[in-house]
């Protein structure tokens, strides 16, 4: 007995050891779970307990109890801290503060569900049955078993080849399909930052304009342009550090209304000087993105009409926060061949199907290396030019998310690339799986 006893001592002590040293992160570490749960049950089918034991099986987040009724979640870490995620069709799920008002409509954005008896990717027909005599599907096929061979550690959920609009391979990890969305986390932010080359090809901006932050004028802020945010080199602080009570954590786990906090941050350095990664940035950019139209539901419509239905990602959602912002910097859901459709409108240069949506200058944009980021990174996409990844074409480009979402983009190899997961490097070697894939495709 005095054994047991002292091992619930013990228990107990490291128990309160654990609460009071991690206590100020309670309410970042349950509003993820439950934004998480909400939102992964919500849009994609999956049951909560696929979801607990894998996508909230991190660490700190796994302490978590959550709960969930299908359109709703609630978390608490050792009972304390509840906070709660609320759904809503065509909105996804919103990790709701002490400011949510249970009463306040928001708008959903107006989609166009077309179909088309055109094939992948410009319909919704079967694939065209191509063989390509380049191509050896053998170690093609080998290629994705290895990225699938230790599913403990790399974590594969899908992959995606596409080469000359064709789906040269694919597969999926048990329980996902071709039709599961799959969460994008900081790939969506690629797709915010289209929405910006679409406006300036219609000649409603120009990239070289002041961001429009009225208290930004009294200072040294007024010389940040909406090029600056699009390269993350505005020169405001910013903390992307997801361990931590830090920038990034407060704004998608406390703040009602994300597109704010980037937008109060003091200048520590002149634009250009200096390269800082920010999601901070990409939700500022959301927030501008707003305030170009004249009511809430037009913005709202936008994305999808400009871009997401137009090119048949009929899958994808973009969730917004509580105010209503849609929360470009990590909140996209999309199928993978949905995800791969994005990657085939750049491989395209902008071009869908007959119909431009934003100049093939604007490729040229967002593939530029941005000063100051060794050579890996653009306009709100990640590049290749200095090589980082040494067995891939220095023309990759790519968007990429948190747990090693990606979708990578080869011009001189006519290819996209989509791979999703919940590990990345090291866990998950990308050198290495582009290397057999390109292999395969010579």
């Amino acid at each position: 007995m005095k054994i047991a006893k002292r091992i619930v001592l013990a228990l107990l002590v490291l128990l309160a050891i654990v609460i009071y040293t991690q206590y100020p992160k309670l309410n970042i570490i349950s509003g993820y779970a439950a934004k998480n749960m909400a939102s992964t049950v919500f849009l994609t089918g999956r049951n909560a307990e696929s979801v607990k034991q894998h996508d909230n099986d991190v660490p700190l987040i796994k302490l978590a109890d959550v709960e969930t009724d299908g359109s709703s979640a609630a978390a608490t870490v050792f009972g304390l801290m509840e906070r709660k995620s609320v759904c809503f069709d065509g909105l996804g799920c919103i990790l709701t503060n002490d400011d949510y008002d249970p009463n306040t409509v928001i708008p959903r954005p107006k989609r166009t569900f077309t179909q088309s008896d055109l094939p992948f990717p410009y319909g919704d027909a079967p694939g065209k049955d191509t063989l390509f005599e380049n191509i050896d599907y053998r170690m093609l096929e080998s290629a994705l078993d290895k990225a699938f061979e230790s599913p403990d550690i790399q974590r594969t959920r899908s992959v995606l080849v596409v080469y000359k609009d064709h789906i040269v391979a694919e597969r999926y990890a048990n329980g996902f399909t071709k039709d599961t969305p799959i969460l994008g986390w900081s790939m969506t932010k690629s797709v915010l930052a289209t929405l910006y080359g679409i406006l300036e090809y219609q000649g409603k901006i120009d990239l070289n304009d002041p961001a429009p932050i009225a208290e930004w004028q009294r200072d040294d802020r007024k010389n940040i342009t909406l090029n600056h945010l699009l390269r993350m080199q505005s020169g405001l602080a910013w903390e992307e550090d997801y361990t931590s009570i830090s920038d990034v954590t407060k704004m998608l786990f406390l703040d009602s209304d994300m597109t704010k906090g980037q937008a109060e941050k003091k200048a520590i350095a002149p634009p250009t000087e200096i390269w800082n990664y920010s999601s901070g940035t990409t939700n500022l950019l959301s927030g501008i993105l707003r305030s170009r139209f004249d009511s809430h539901q037009a913005y709202l419509n936008f994305p999808y009409a400009a871009l997401i239905d137009k090119i048949g990602m009929h899958s994808m959602l973009i969730e917004t926060d509580q105010a209503g912002n849609y929360v470009g910097s990590s909140y996209g859901w999309a199928s993978t061949r949905d995800w791969a459709k994005f990657g085939i409108l750049y491989l395209n240069e902008g071009e869908w199907n007959g119909e431009r949506l934003f100049d093939k200058k604007w490729v040229d944009y967002v593939t530029k290396p941005t000063a100051h980021s060794d050579g890996t990174y653009g306009g709100h996409f990640w590049l290749n030019a200095h090589g980082k990844f040494p067995d891939a074409p220095r023309d990759m480009y790519s968007a990429n998310g948190y747990q090693g979402q990606r979708v990578f983009i080869i011009p001189s190899k006519e290819l996209v690339i989509v791979r999703t997961g919940l590990a990345e490097e090291p866990d998950f070697n990308i050198n290495e799986f582009l290397r057999n894939i390109l292999k395969a495709i010579p």
